[in-house]
């Protein structure tokens, strides 16, 4: 990896973050232990977590004061994006550079995907109803089954807790941006709810200000629920439920038409959990997620559902859990602009974890088969192992493979190929890792190698339809070399609190040598907020190095450096005034070759929540 062209105060800003670990006297305040669930689909304390981990919970995302969850994804270690014009434009998040299919995505654990362009609609993901985040970088196909080669997000709604809590949101921006959202939530004896609606709309901005002169605006709804009833001690019944729509202009192939891209999200659980004994727990889920997308005027129409089941058992004996889960998933395509033969497909898998904490040492089995209805059985497996060497100090390293099924639109649309296989994935990693109230250190490197890469290749070719007269058709024709180094850490000094990472990473085309389009080589994060006289500030740097926007590399994208203020304050009781600035320097830069970005903006909201 060539670590030549990172500017080289950027290049320093985790390492000052080091040293000051060596120096600083200060003693953070106790806090409760974090728990993650998202790593082994059980909940355990951060501190026992073997995997490279980010959380991100509401009070981070609400002085982030983020236009929307990729702006927000992208302020986090290892994790960058790209997008076709504004908050609404089709958009790609990368971890670790993978390709934007190879994360799988949950909403309050329903799976979300597509199964004609692969992967989330991130565009279309609600950042206002959203409560807390849980980044999982690194394969866990062998957990979740397809999908997660590069890593898993978890994204959680707000949830009732004692008492009752209502809460309103109002603000306006560049662009003619305007924000109003409201939630409640609270708990009636063994009854909880939270419930959360917004509306956000914008003028927006010429996305493509080359072949198209008009602005490029959205629209968006969203509401969101969650209701749980504790029966008793052992049992609980879990229900939750979202739907976004997003009405989104932009530039197509014909200059003057005022084309739009309307996407609907919807996502559906229930869940029981039962504490049969002080050994044995279950978990029985159904969960819905839906993904449409449909153009006008041009007519195309993309209609996602996955339907998903999980039977989870955990039995817990002294310092080791053993966890077993069947799981079904059925996926189903309607696309009409382009049918595919077959619309439907399943797949059933088995999955057993091993997990064991003993004194300074921790470790992590998984084991799955997942069985699909068209491509036949794959397996996956991943072994992880942490030691502690030193008080809140740990040496982590991991091995695992994993999976994704080619999506319906790409075996069996006119462009598809049946005899596709899954793209699958090596990866290995290690690092040293430091948690303690708060306060976090990690350097982890990894090298995650995929093989039989999906790519569209362009001119005739033999694709489902058979005639071959299609411009093209996709295959299995290339492999893909994700390695790199992330150094992360977040440090409190009394009240300063500072944040910082550094990615060095080499995603490559293993047959070419290119780089793969639109991932940096180079990208380092450094964040710190501080209270000042009654207000709290906030500022943000980011640098992200020199592109390519094609797998030929000629298209070069230049590296950019940008900065985003934001301040909060208490106006009133109850009442909290926002403000921010992004891209303070107004700097001009492209994350997708044509595609315009918005410049320096401002945003200002009041928000009213009762303590």
């Amino acid at each position: 990896m060539n670590f030549n062209h990172l500017r080289a105060p950027l290049a320093v800003l985790p390492l000052a973050l080091i040293a000051a670990y060596s120096h600083a006297q200060t003693t953070p305040a106790p806090s409760l232990p974090v728990t993650v669930v998202t790593a082994t689909r059980v909940a355990q304390p951060l501190t026992d977590v073997v995997a490279d981990v980010t959380i991100v919970d509401r009070d981070t995302i609400d002085r982030s004061g983020a236009t929307g969850l990729a702006d927000l994804l992208g302020q986090l270690p290892g994790v960058s994006f790209v997008r076709n014009g504004g908050p609404g434009a089709t958009t790609s998040v990368y971890l670790r550079g993978a390709e934007t299919r190879f994360t799988a995505v949950f909403i309050d654990g329903v799976r979300i995907d597509s199964q004609s362009t692969g992967g989330a609609s991130w565009n279309a993901i609600p950042l206002s109803q959203i409560d807390r985040i849980e980044v999982v970088r690194g394969p866990a196909a062998a957990v979740y089954g397809s999908d997660a080669l590069g890593g898993v997000i978890q994204i959680f709604t707000r949830k009732g807790e004692a008492g009752f809590s209502p809460s309103i949101e109002m603000g306006f921006g560049s662009h003619g941006t305007r924000k109003l959202s409201a939630a409640l939530s609270g708990q009636q004896g063994a009854v909880d709810y939270a419930l959360g609606v917004s509306r956000e709309t914008s003028d927006g901005f010429n996305a493509q200000p080359d072949s198209n002169p008009d602005e490029d605006g959205y629209r968006s709804t969203a509401v969101s629920g969650r209701l749980g009833w504790q029966l008793n001690a052992a049992h609980r019944l879990d229900a939750s439920l979202l739907d976004s729509e997003m009405d989104a202009q932009y530039d197509a192939f014909s200059p003057g038409n005022d084309d739009h891209g309307q996407s609907d999200l919807q996502t559906l659980g229930l869940n029981w959990s039962a504490k049969w004994s002080d050994v044995y727990s279950s978990k029985l889920g159904v969960t819905r997620g839906k993904d449409r997308y449909e153009t006008s005027p041009s007519s195309y129409v993309t209609d996602t559902s996955v339907t998903s089941y999980l039977w989870q058992n955990n039995v817990t004996l002294g310092a080791s859990q053993v966890t077993v889960a069947l799981e079904r998933r059925e996926d189903h395509l309607d696309n009409a602009s382009t049918t595919p033969v077959i619309s439907e497909r399943s797949q059933n898998a088995l999955a057993l974890g091993y997990a064991l904490r003993s004194g300074v040492h921790t470790l992590q089995l998984n084991a799955r088969r997942d069985d699909d209805s068209e491509f036949g059985g794959h397996s996956t497996g991943s072994a992880a192992y942490a030691l502690g060497f030193a008080p809140n100090w740990r040496a982590i390293v991991s091995v695992g493979t994993a999976f994704r099924a080619p999506t319906l639109y790409q075996r069996f649309s006119a462009y598809g190929l049946p005899s596709l296989q899954p793209e699958t994935s090596r990866n290995v990693e290690g690092g040293v890792k430091y948690e303690e109230r708060g306060n976090s250190f990690s350097v982890i490197a990894y090298r995650n190698k995929v093989s039989d890469l999906i790519t569209y290749v362009s001119g005739p070719g033999d694709c489902a339809n058979g005639s071959g007269d299609y411009a093209g058709c996709y295959g299995n024709t290339a492999n893909a070399q994700y390695s790199g180094l992330t150094v992360a850490a977040a440090r409190r000094f009394g009240l300063l609190a500072l944040s910082g990472s550094l990615d060095v990473q080499d995603p490559k085309d293993l047959a070419t040598g290119n780089q793969l389009a639109r991932r940096a080589k180079q990208t380092a994060k450094l964040a710190a907020t501080l209270p000042v006289a009654g207000w709290t500030v906030g500022a943000e740097t980011e640098f992200v190095g020199k592109r390519f926007d094609d797998a030929k590399n000629t298209k070069e994208l230049d590296r950019y450096s940008l900065v985003n203020l934001s301040v909060s304050t208490v106006v009133a009781k109850d009442w909290t005034l926002l403000g921010r600035i992004d891209n303070l320097a107004d700097e001009d830069y492209e994350t997708a070759k044509g595609y315009a970005t918005a410049g320096r903006t401002f945003y200002v909201g009041l928000k009213w929540a009762p303590n």
